[in-house]
């Protein structure tokens, strides 16, 4: 009988955790990241926690969703590339991110009593841009449109327009996370490759959209992912 995946293992630890906590505002503000508490009372462990609790079905949903798509397919590359390590590198991806996401978060707001901040999107972040990086030719769906574009082309578009709302801050939701947490996934990946093995993934990167046909960088249809 095959093993679960670390990707479903992490899928199946954040929803069961994620469920539970909404209903136990305790739980909620135990594990949520609070700034504050981490600069006055040392509570490190909230850089991780808060990656195994959401604010809502949707949050949940959406970010579980997103890492089945992509991780799965991230953590064989990481196998086939690292071999026995790339389990563990592929965990060390996603809970090292956790931390690294939140850090400026954390410097910004460090004495604000007001802010919380929940959710596993910068890890997931780091493994969409992880995927990117393996396969960036490989297409993404846009939700509700019938289009889907190159990920290296989303990735750009994404990141830019992460950029801007994180400076715009209008809303809620913790762009720095994601855009940091996307930047990591893309450094980390990188530097394990050069350090680890032989394989050539910047040089692989470019060699895979030079090759491609650059009609088939958007079109309608459905996501390959």
């Amino acid at each position: 009988m095959e093993s679960l995946s670390l990707t479903l293992i992490i899928i199946i630890i954040t929803s069961l955790i994620s469920i539970s906590a909404f209903s136990n505002s305790r739980m909620m503000e135990d594990l949520i990241f609070y700034p504050p508490a981490i600069s006055r009372r040392n509570q490190w462990y909230r850089f991780f926690s808060c990656g195994l609790i959401h604010a809502d079905w949707a949050h949940l949903i959406f970010n579980m969703l997103s890492l089945y798509l992509f991780g799965e397919n991230v953590e064989k590359a990481f196998v086939k590339i690292f071999g026995q390590k790339g389990k563990l590198f592929y965990l060390l991806l996603y809970v090292l991110a956790l931390f690294f996401s939140l850090l400026p978060t954390f410097f910004r707001h460090k004495d604000s009593y007001h802010y919380r901040s929940l959710g596993a999107s910068g890890a997931v972040s780091a493994v969409v841009f992880t995927g990117i990086l393996f396969f960036p030719v490989g297409t993404i769906g846009i939700f509700f449109l019938p289009i889907e574009i190159a990920g290296f082309i989303f990735g750009i578009l994404y990141l830019a327009l992460t950029a801007w709302m994180d400076r715009r801050g209008a809303d809620n939701i913790n762009h720095s996370a994601h855009l940091f947490g996307a930047l990591f996934g893309i450094g980390f990946t990188i530097v394990l490759c050069n350090s680890f093995s032989n394989y050539p993934v910047v040089v692989k990167f470019i060699d895979a959209i030079k090759s491609a046909d650059p009609t088939d960088f958007i079109r309608l249809g459905t996501s390959t992912y």
